[in-house]
């Protein structure tokens, strides 16, 4: 992590670049938390011969397969440019393709499609999500039929997490953290905002806390995000004896793209967070913009009405 700096007001910085304003105007950080419409890359009928099958024979003889794929992606500075450079190439998506299901063996066209999506998408950056068809017109079924087929959408989501420490060596346990959410292959272009110094919330007596916030791109589902944040978490040394008591490394989603979820495992998004300056002050840095997919409010509106109500105490 870059080394800590210090603003006029006290804030401590993560990182020495990356304001919100320029993100804003490079549309990174400020959306309604909806996918976008986008440009997309059409390949249809791509014939692979390899060997994925529940039964030995398949596996040893091997098979045609065939796949259909839809990139989305951006295209419009290629199309203007006319720079291959500038797009995703479908002949090496298409030899990439080919060369992984050949390589790799796998019992069910669902592990097939699942992992080759995955490598795709790590592979081709310019790629933020894909639709993948795996049919295998030869199955082992014994009746007459054309082809069956597993297809599947994966991309990349932006999910908006909270970070906190407030027990020990409270900046080695939030650089930890961040280093531990940068080193998972799943997870790209992270930024954290500044760090803030905030009393405890919720009435246990306790230290004061560092809080901010984490912008990322990951293809990890919500529940596979939030087990790897717990794992982070429990690396870190958390112990949960205390409700809104102390902690070593507290790891929240706030925001995944515009899902929504409320049941013992997770909430999304973060039910209270209308209600803590300590959380919205740090996303207003990186997401002014983004919009509540329940209240519908932005953070900027969320943390005004919270102002606003302090003001009138």
């Amino acid at each position: 992590m870059p080394e800590e700096s210090r603003t006029d007001d006290g804030k401590q910085s993560l990182q020495a670049a990356g304001r919100a304003t320029d993100n804003c105007i490079l549309g990174r950080g400020c959306g309604t938390g909806r996918e976008k419409k986008m440009d997309e890359i059409h390949i249809k009928n791509l014939e692979i011969y390899a060997g994925h099958g529940v039964y030995e024979e398949e596996n040893r003889n091997g098979q045609l397969f065939v796949v259909d794929m839809i990139l989305y992606t951006e295209l419009r500075k290629a199309g203007m440019a006319d720079e291959m450079a500038l797009s995703t190439s479908y002949g090496e998506v298409s030899r990439f393709a080919n060369r992984y299901l050949r390589e790799h063996t796998f019992r069910l066209i669902e592990a097939a499609a699942e992992h080759l999506a995955r490598e795709l998408l790590l592979a081709f950056p310019k790629v933020e999500r894909l639709v993948l068809e795996l049919k295998k017109p030869e199955a082992p079924i014994g009746l007459p039929f054309s082809y069956v087929s597993v297809k599947i959408e994966r991309g990349w989501k932006t999910a908006y997490l909270g970070i906190g420490s407030n027990m020990g060596n409270k900046r080695e346990f939030l650089d930890f953290g961040l280093q531990e959410i940068k080193n998972h292959p799943e997870i790209k272009d992270v930024r954290c905002s500044d760090i803030i110094t905030t009393a405890p919330y919720g009435g246990v007596e306790q230290d004061d806390f560092l809080n901010g916030a984490v912008e990322l791109k990951t293809l990890l589902p919500p529940y596979e995000l939030l087990a790897f944040l717990q794992e982070t978490e429990k690396k870190a040394g958390r112990e949960r004896k205390v409700h809104w008591g102390p902690r070593t490394l507290d790891l929240d989603i706030l925001f995944y793209q515009d899902f929504v979820s409320d049941d013992a495992r997770l909430t999304v998004p973060h039910p209270d967070m209308a209600n803590r300056r300590f959380v919205l002050e740090p996303l207003m840095e990186l997401c002014p913009g983004y919009r509540n997919p329940v209240s519908g409010k932005s953070v900027r509106e969320m943390l005004g009405e919270l102002a606003g109500d302090s003001d009138k105490k």
